[in-house]
């Protein structure tokens, strides 16, 4: 955790953005795999994380807006849990260590809980976003799992986005470990890749590195010779000669703070002649897009500058025609970049997606129904403190060929016939982190090999 003063801070800063109530952060608790006692790895809540800094299950905290105190709610170990376990300070002795000195059995939330509601006073929670903490908000307010997230509180979900999305020096500082962490993930899936090795065996190496690291993957592993399938977390396939590699994995630290990288590679030591012609491209796209970033600037304008790039570029390849602002505009530029330039990230490898993209991402406004631009999830301007990736990608998707074919769709910009001589290409990204300064913006982290000689001499190495 992050000090006791840090934790404090943050939350005088959101108590003092609402007006009365209380304020209820629920903790995350163990999500068992198949049985009680055989759990996933645990990750606690990032907002309770956020403010109170703990980073074990079953706890809760509520902070009294009208009575100016902030209570931890959580049981202490019985002997069974330490003899399984092992001993941890006690909840008193560990809420102490965030600046908070009253502490109550779990228990003891709904009877607290409802002399609020019973007053008349405002429960202020988030969205919740697992299945758990639904009924647990269905025991505490008597709200129906279906009704949880509708009665989520507008003025919390705002004031955590306000804090949240500016990151601090230590933050960031944090962030950067992830991300060389990550780094690492990278090269050494560049360098070990072979012909007739499996996407597991480099997966599992991937693991191995983040958690090596002192923390673990910050989400689970795309490892594919299938990158034209945006989030492929099938394993399954054996490396050829003449296939590309996609590999979009990041480290998350001991923290919670999370990296998140994208690298393409070839299977072979070097790229074909037609395989560099869309990486160089993919890259081009990036360069594009890093050049855009800056304070002020909406990253809306960030997608389109990797947008335009990538139908400049399959113009000059024959597969788009046309006017290409007039393709874009109605989205025809989406059968190769079907998605979003990018996202926030923090301790969360979507920064804050469980509190709604239209609030992380669009300031409140309404997003984009279509096709390809409704899937970006950073829109708004940037400010100094954001913390972001960059991943505009090229992708060769036969099913969307076939369906827009069929439906004679953009026919006046996209050359179905020359395109069907890419449809088993697969697909290209590249993706690192930045964060955005008062005056331009910093890549996160030590550098990622990204042009293709760079790839190249990792692969050669």
């Amino acid at each position: 955790m992050f000090s006791r003063e840090t934790h404090v801070t943050r939350r005088q800063e959101l108590a003092a953005k609402l007006d009365s109530g209380i304020i209820l952060l629920l903790g995350n608790s163990e999500s068992p795999m198949n049985y009680a006692d055989n759990c996933y790895r645990f990750r606690q809540d990032s907002s309770f994380l956020y403010y109170f800094g703990l980073n074990q299950p079953d706890l809760a905290a509520v902070i009294d807006l009208d009575e100016g105190r902030e209570i931890i709610f959580g049981d202490e170990l019985t002997i069974d849990h330490i003899v399984w376990m092992g001993f941890l300070p006690t909840v008193k002795e560990r809420a102490e260590q965030v600046g908070v000195t009253e502490t109550r059995p779990l228990n003891g939330l709904g009877e607290y809980l409802r002399e609020a509601t019973g007053a008349g006073r405002p429960v202020h929670f988030l969205p919740p976003y697992r299945p758990g903490n639904k009924l647990k908000l269905f025991g505490l307010l008597a709200l129906a799992p279906e009704q949880a997230a509708r009665s989520a509180s507008l003025e919390l979900v705002q004031a955590v986005v306000a804090m949240r999305s500016i990151k601090s020096d230590q933050e960031i500082a944090e962030i950067e470990k992830a991300v060389d962490t990550s780094v690492d993930m990278h090269r050494a899936a560049m360098a070990m890749a072979r012909p007739g090795m499996g996407e597991a065996e480099i997966a599992a190496e991937v693991e191995r590195i983040a958690a090596a690291g002192g923390g673990g993957i910050s989400f689970p592993v795309i490892a594919t010779v299938h990158g034209e399938t945006l989030h492929n977390h099938s394993h399954t396939n054996t490396l050829k000669s003449g296939d590309l590699f996609l590999l979009d994995a990041g480290a998350e630290t001991a923290l919670g703070y999370a990296g998140d990288l994208s690298s393409t590679f070839p299977v072979d030591l070097k790229f074909t002649d037609r395989q560099k012609i869309i990486y160089n491209l993919a890259v081009a796209a990036y360069d594009a897009a890093v050049d855009t970033l800056a304070p002020g600037v909406p990253n809306l304008d960030v997608h389109f500058a990797a947008a335009r790039t990538i139908a400049e570029g399959m113009k000059d390849l024959g597969l788009m025609k046309g006017n290409l602002e007039d393709a874009i505009t109605v989205g025809a530029h989406a059968m190769f970049f079907p998605c979003g330039v990018g996202h926030m990230m923090g301790l969360d490898v979507h920064d804050m997606e469980d509190l709604g993209e239209v609030f992380v991402g669009y300031d409140g406004k309404p997003k984009s129904t279509q096709f390809g631009l409704k899937s970006l999830r950073l829109a708004r301007s940037l400010k100094p403190g954001f913390v972001l990736t960059v991943e505009p990608g090229i992708y060769f998707i036969p099913q969307l060929m076939d369906l827009w074919r069929s439906e004679k769709r953009f026919t006046e910009f996209l050359d179905y016939d020359r395109l069907e001589e890419w449809r088993d290409f697969g697909g290209v990204r590249n993706e690192e982190n930045y964060v955005i300064t008062t005056d331009g913006k910093r890549r996160l982290g030590k550098k990622k090999p990204l042009t293709s000689d760079e790839v190249e001499a990792v692969r050669a190495s």
